[in-house]
C-alpha cells in the first residue's frame, strides 16, 4: 500500500471519528454498498447462495483430523481412527462431532501445493494466485463480493471474523472484508457518540456531504468517490436494524454454549447469524496450528475447539433450513510432516493435505483424491489451492473463464486456471 492510500485512509478515519463523532476504522477498506450487482453466468445455476470459510490458519495436520492412517502407526502416533455417520469413511478421533455430520460433507485428501511457508501458502489459498512484489491479487471473498454482489443492501457482502487479511487487491476498496478482531465485541465503534443526538448527528451528515461534493468535485476519481461513499454507508448501517446481526449476545445461552466460548466458536455462531442476515462470505480464522512441537496434545486441545463448533454450526444451520444454500469450507495453508521430529512435532509439509467441505452444492459422503499410505505424497486425484477455490465459484454459479483486468490492464481470473472438483458437488 503507498504513501498515498494511507494517507487517505487516516484522514477519512479521523474525520469520521472527530466531526461525525463515530469510529469508522473497522469499515475502512470494506466499504459497504447498496447496489445489486447481476449474477456473473456461470458454467451452472448456483447450488450455494453463501459461504462459510473456516480458515485454520498455522496449517493444521491433516494426519490428525481429515486423513488418519491407522495403518502406519509410525506415522499416526497415539490418534486413533474413528467411524463416521458414512460407512468407509474414516476421521480421526479428535474429531467426534464432525464425524456425526459426514452425510452432509465431503472430504478432499489430494490438496496440494508448491507453498511452503505460511505467508506465501495463505496468500496462494486466498487469492489461487502466486505472490507477487508487483501486484496484488484480490482475495477469493472479495472476487465473490464483486461478481455475486450483495443480497442485503445493507451489510457487507465479505466479512472476515479474526485474522489478518482479506484485501480487495486490484480490485475496489468496497469489495474487500469488513474485518472483525472479536466476534464477540461486535461491529466496534459503530454506534453514535454519547455527545451527540440524532438531530446534530444529522447535522453533521449534511455537512460532510457538503464538503464531500466539493472535494469530490475537484477530484473526480474512482478511489476518492469509494471513500466519499463511505459515508453514506456507514451511516446507512449504523441506522438500520441489520447491525443486530453482528450482536451475538442476542443469541440465547443455550446457543452460546452451544458452538463454544471460543473466539473461534462464537466466530462460527456470528458466522451463522450473519448468513441468515444475507452476507455472501463470512470467513472464520482459527489460528495455533503451528506445531512444530507436543503436535498430539496440541491438536487435541485445538480440535475440541474446531469440533464443537463446526458440529454446532453444521447443525445450526441445518435446523434452521440455511445449510442447502450455505457451502461450509474448512481447511488450510498446508499439511504436516508424517515424520515426527525429536520434539514430538510436525513440521510444514504442503505436498498432501485435506479440505472439508459440507452443505450446498455438496454430494455428502464424498471422499476425493487419497494421499499414500503415509499421508506424505498424494497418490490419485491431485488438488491445488486453486481448484479449490474453483469448486466454491462453481458451486455459486460464477463463471471462471471470465477475464477480469488489473488498472494496469493485465488479466485475471477468479480463481486463475483452477477447475472445479465436481465429484464432489451435488
Amino acid at each position: 500500500m503507498n504513501t498515498n492510500e494511507l494517507n487517505r485512509r487516516e484522514f477519512i478515519a479521523r474525520a469520521a471519528k472527530s466531526y461525525l463523532g463515530v469510529g469508522l476504522m473497522p469499515l475502512v477498506g470494506s466499504y459497504i454498498h447498496d447496489n445489486a450487482y447481476a449474477l456473473t453466468p456461470g458454467a451452472r445455476p448456483a447450488k450455494a447462495r453463501h459461504v462459510i470459510y473456516l480458515n485454520m490458519a498455522g496449517a493444521m495436520s491433516h494426519l490428525d483430523t481429515l486423513d488418519p492412517k491407522p495403518q502406519s502407526p509410525d506415522v499416526q502416533g497415539p490418534v486413533k481412527a474413528i467411524q463416521t455417520s458414512v460407512d468407509d469413511l474414516f476421521l480421526s478421533e479428535n474429531l467426534t462431532t464432525v464425524a456425526r455430520h459426514m452425510h452432509n460433507a465431503a472430504i478432499v485428501r489430494s490438496v496440494t501445493s508448491n507453498q511452503g511457508a505460511h505467508e506465501q501458502a495463505s496468500y496462494l489459498m486466498h487469492t489461487s494466485y502466486q505472490k507477487r512484489g508487483t501486484i496484488v491479487h484480490p482475495t477469493f471473498g472479495s472476487w465473490v463480493s464483486k461478481l455475486s454482489g450483495s443480497i442485503n443492501r445493507t451489510i457487507p457482502a465479505n466479512v472476515k471474523i479474526g485474522g489478518g487479511g482479506g484485501g480487495a487487491g486490484f480490485l475496489e476498496s468496497r469489495y474487500g472484508a469488513l474485518p472483525l478482531r472479536n466476534p464477540k465485541a461486535g461491529l466496534a465503534n459503530s454506534s453514535m457518540a454519547d455527545y451527540l443526538d440524532s438531530t446534530q448527528f444529522n447535522d453533521r451528515i449534511k455537512a460532510a456531504e457538503q464538503l464531500n461534493a466539493v472535494f469530490s468535485e475537484q477530484y473526480n476519481q474512482k478511489q476518492i468517490r469509494a471513500y466519499t461513499d463511505l459515508y453514506k454507508d456507514a451511516v446507512k448501517l449504523m441506522q438500520s436494524e441489520d447491525l443486530k446481526a453482528f450482536d451475538i449476545s442476542a443469541e440465547p445461552e443455550a446457543m452460546t454454549e452451544l458452538y463454544g466460548e471460543s473466539n473461534f466458536g462464537q466466530g462460527c455462531l456470528l458466522a451463522r447469524r450473519l448468513i441468515e442476515n444475507k452476507v455472501r462470505y463470512v470467513e472464520v480464522t482459527r489460528g495455533g496450528w503451528d506445531t512444530h512441537d507436543n503436535n498430539f496434545d496440541r491438536v487435541a486441545a485445538n480440535c475440541a475447539d474446531i469440533d464443537k463448533a463446526l458440529g454446532a454450526l453444521l447443525f445450526d444451520l441445518e435446523i434452521r433450513g440455511l445449510l442447502d444454500e450455505t457451502l461450509v469450507v474448512l481447511t488450510s495453508e498446508f499439511g504436516r510432516t508424517p515424520k515426527i521430529n525429536p520434539r514430538d512435532g510436525r513440521d510444514h509439509w504442503p505436498k498432501a493435505f485435506s479440505a472439508f467441505f459440507a452443505g450446498g452444492a455438496v454430494k455428502g459422503g464424498t471422499i476425493y483424491g487419497q494421499s499414500d499410505d503415509k499421508g506424505m505424497e498424494v497418490a490419485e486425484n491431485p488438488v491445488k489451492p486453486e481448484d479449490l477455490n474453483a469448486t466454491i465459484a462453481y458451486a455459486l454459479g460464477l463463471s471462471l473463464n471470465d477475464i477480469h483486468y488489473s488498472p494496469s490492464g493485465r488479466p485475471f481470473q477468479i480463481a486463475h486456471k483452477g477447475q472445479p472438483i465436481l465429484d464432489i458437488l451435488a
